[in-house]
């Protein structure tokens, strides 16, 4: 999964709320068709906590029949054990190849609980499981050496961009356990977490923007400073800062890009809200900068 971005493709709605599942097909198909390492749908960007088990059902089964076999599809769980042994059982049934294992809901919890829920969800699922530590979830050392060892769980995904945590994580695990690099916007951080060993990384850009993310990894890849510089400048961190003025708009802009594209993906669900027509404008000026830097066009 380390050979190309990792993609996270958005759920589609039609305009009343309900699923859109034929608009899902064509965003998706698409995303698969730039060839990312993998594919995982019903993620965060796919607004996971949204759905009902029907809809994650319909999306799973989308994206397993467009992937073909062609690249990996790893679908998101979450909440307690027993709602995300549910939901795994689903993503079981619709062929999925793997598990995201997306931070349990609400309640803090000690390093044993951590470790207990994900064993608990290991012996309830045939599919293997990468951990996903974000928010309230975050190993130790000690508790990452835990974790490889249930048989099933293959992986962890950052998302708290603590380097010095996640050194002492990757020097901890043993040979072959998987590391993604999941930080919000992840370009941001990709060399900076390459240095600690974890190369591989998702990115939301992919889902509207895929010259954009595909332009990145190759610089990043081919160890171009300038062009990744020049990206992140002009493209990425202007991204962030227009990210991080309201909650929710890590999904609420990527998807509001991929409108402008073009792409069939409707609104955000509540609790998210779409993007203010003031930021909408600005969204669209800094897209066409961002698809004009890699010589494409809006």
């Amino acid at each position: 999964m380390a050979g190309g971005v990792l993609s996270f493709p958005l759920t589609s709605f039609h305009d009343d709320g309900s699923l859109d599942a034929d608009g899902f097909r064509t965003h998706v198909a698409a995303r698969i068709a730039t060839a990312p390492g993998a594919v995982f749908p019903a993620c965060g960007t796919g607004e996971f906590f949204s759905l009902d088990e029907d809809e994650y059902r319909t999306v799973v089964t989308i994206a397993v029949e467009e992937a073909a076999g062609r690249v990996p599809v790893v679908a998101g769980v979450g909440y307690g054990w027993a709602q995300a042994a549910r939901f795994a059982r689903i993503a079981e049934e619709a062929g999925a190849d793997a598990l995201l294992v997306l931070p349990h809901y609400l309640v803090a919890a000690p390093q044993d609980g951590l470790v207990a829920q994900l064993e608990q969800l290991a012996a309830r699922t045939r599919l293997p499981l990468i951990a996903y530590q974000r928010g309230q979830v975050a190993f130790t050392a000690s508790s990452l050496k835990r974790i490889a060892a249930i048989p099933g769980v293959i992986g962890l995904k950052d998302g708290h961009s603590d380097l010095d945590r996640l050194q002492r994580l990757t020097l901890a695990a043993p040979e072959g356990f998987l590391f993604f690099n999941g930080a919000s916007t992840a370009e941001i951080q990709a060399r900076a977490y390459a240095t600690v060993g974890v190369p591989a990384y998702s990115s939301a850009v992919h889902a509207f923007a895929p010259e954009i993310a595909d332009a990145f990894f190759a610089a990043l890849t081919d160890g171009d400073d300038k062009a990744v510089e020049k990206l992140l400048r002009d493209f990425y961190v202007p991204l962030v800062e227009l990210r991080d003025r309201v909650p929710g708009y890590a999904v609420s802009l990527v998807k509001a890009a991929a409108r402008l594209r073009g792409q069939p993906v409707g609104p955000v669900r509540a609790p998210l809200t779409d993007p203010s027509a003031a930021d909408l404008a600005e969204l669209t000026t800094l897209l066409a900068t961002g698809l004009d830097l890699v010589g494409a066009a809006l």
